[in-house]
């Protein structure tokens, strides 16, 4: 598979900052242009389809997507016997819900010219198919001594929904903050879903599988926003740092072994991998115990993985035919981060233990654009602006500054478990004004994944994703596995908590 990495004073650089230019005219603010059009989309006009008048592009673009209850986030308590069939029952929820999507996307103008199209077609049949898995589901965890979660039969009906324009697609209010950020250090973002942009206009919908331009900003015109809690006495101040490359040697796949172990495809879009290149769906522990890491300590097998980044450059990359690639709607060219930082912090209050081996982090969430940013966490910012981060848009960087991808993993942990059932519970955000873990938990060495991408500067780029969740910046996420070496582990806690810096 192609990998490859602009540099900014390309010719390309030059055509993207004059598009750039263009989508800035009208007043400074943003017009809605979609610079992620799928491959897989007819829009052969300005409607989206041709030969349609104005009132049924209207009309088309009302629904352009798909949002349904996330079944994942609330079966906290499944039991142990029954987990890996619910994971496959939940693999198959997201299947179900991309070939809807696919559906919807496919069929725009019989939905333009039938008010009904949608619901008779598209989400009528998909909740039949939902019903019926989530009555697999509750049998799955009653055999097991369960109790499935009230309201479960409820969650089958899904709705369609219009984009509004880019944004976040439950905005909330103006400091709204990722977990583990200080909500008063929020800016009010230019652009945000359905609210006119500078012009005065408000932004449209568009008929393409996204980003559209209301989901960039530039990032100088957001204010500093970075606020972390100050070290106590006894706070653990170290840092390690762990040097695993940047995925040269190309190892990706859309698998996700932590959400949907077992099942090829499970993340429905295609995942960069650092460290353990053992790790796809059907890594066992022991796989991954044995073998290889890119990591210049061969004592972290760890895997770190994340969405990959694409360019929008008019050119496919090897996997516009394979599932997770185009066939999910996932198209452009995958860039190869310019730089990758992986660095464990410590706690602003205590010492921090070492993590138990096998631990598994997810931060952000795959699904926040139909979900709600309740559990979105990765930030986006720019060279020289780090103190200036977006959780909703991506960055618009000035000439010379690269766009930076970051990652502050959980950094408390229940002390028990080294999974959950919704792959959440088990960690948990420390406060972020104080710094302290929620009762009953423990601080760990956080992880702090910092990416960099050398990449032409305006609207043109974005994060593989489910195809539904239309590419949008809030859905960035990472995923990382604790492979330690176990005497490794124990001294990167020691160093954290001498106020060392390792690596």
């Amino acid at each position: 598979m192609g990998r490859t990495s602009r540099k900014r004073r390309s010719s390309l650089a030059t055509r993207m900052t004059i598009a750039s230019a263009a989508l800035l005219l009208g007043g400074g603010g943003l017009v809605a242009v979609n610079v992620y059009a799928s491959a897989h989309e007819e829009t052969s006009g300005p409607s989206g389809e041709s030969g349609q008048d104005a009132s049924s592009a209207a009309q088309q673009t009302q629904v352009a997507t798909i949002d349904c209850p996330d079944v994942g986030n609330a079966l906290p308590d499944v039991p142990d016997g029954a987990r890996g069939r619910v994971d496959g029952e939940l693999a198959t929820l997201d299947s179900q819900i991309t070939e809807a999507y696919q559906r919807l996307a496919s069929n725009r103008a019989a939905a333009a010219q039938d008010p009904n199209f949608v619901q008779n077609s598209i989400l009528g049949p998909l909740k039949d198919k939902r019903v019926a898995v989530l009555g697999r589901i509750g049998q799955d965890i009653g055999r097991a001594g369960g109790q499935p979660p009230d309201g479960l039969d409820g969650m089958a009906q899904c709705t369609g929904r219009s984009t509004g324009g880019g944004g976040s697609s439950s905005p909330a209010p103006s400091g709204s903050s990722a977990p583990g950020q200080d909500p008063s250090q929020q800016p009010e973002q230019p652009g945000q879903s359905g609210q006119p942009g500078e012009s005065g206009q408000p932004e449209q919908p568009s008929t393409g599988n996204g980003p559209e331009a209301g989901d960039f900003v530039a990032i100088e015109s957001v204010q500093p926003n970075v606020s972390n809690a100050r070290n106590q006495r006894g706070a653990s101040r170290g840092t390690f740092t762990t040097k695993c490359g940047r995925n040269e040697n190309g190892k990706f796949n859309p698998d996700n072994v932590i959400v949907a172990p077992g099942v090829s495809n499970g993340a429905h879009h295609m995942h960069d991998y650092v460290g353990n290149q053992a790790t796809d769906a059907f890594s066992s522990d022991d796989d991954l115990a044995a073998g290889q890491t890119s990591c210049r300590n061969q004592g972290d097998k760890s895997t770190y993985y994340w969405p990959v980044l694409r360019l929008q450059n008019g050119k496919d990359e090897a996997d516009a035919g394979a599932d997770g690639g185009g066939k999910d709607q996932n198209v452009g060219e995958i860039q190869t981060p310019a730089s990758v930082t992986l660095k464990f912090d410590g706690n602003p209050t205590s010492k921090v233990v070492a993590m138990p081996r096998f631990l598994r982090i997810i931060t952000g969430d795959a699904k926040a654009f139909t979900n709600g940013d309740a559990n979105a966490n990765a930030s986006w910012s720019c060279t020289g602006f780090e103190n200036r981060q977006l959780k909703d848009k991506y960055p618009i960087c000035p000439d010379g500054s690269k766009v930076v991808r970051t990652f502050r993993f959980q950094s408390c942990w229940d002390g028990t478990n080294t999974d959950s059932a919704n792959h959440r519970t088990h960690v948990a955000f420390e406060d972020p004004r104080t710094g302290a873990c929620p009762q009953g938990f423990k601080a760990i060495p956080q992880l702090v994944q910092r990416i960099v991408y050398d990449v032409p500067p305006g609207p043109g780029f974005a994060v593989d994703s489910f195809p539904e969740q239309l590419h949008k910046p809030v859905t960035d996420h990472g995923d990382f596995i604790n492979v330690f070496d176990t005497r490794l582990m124990q001294r990167v806690a020691s160093c954290i908590n001498r106020g060392d810096r390792c690596t």
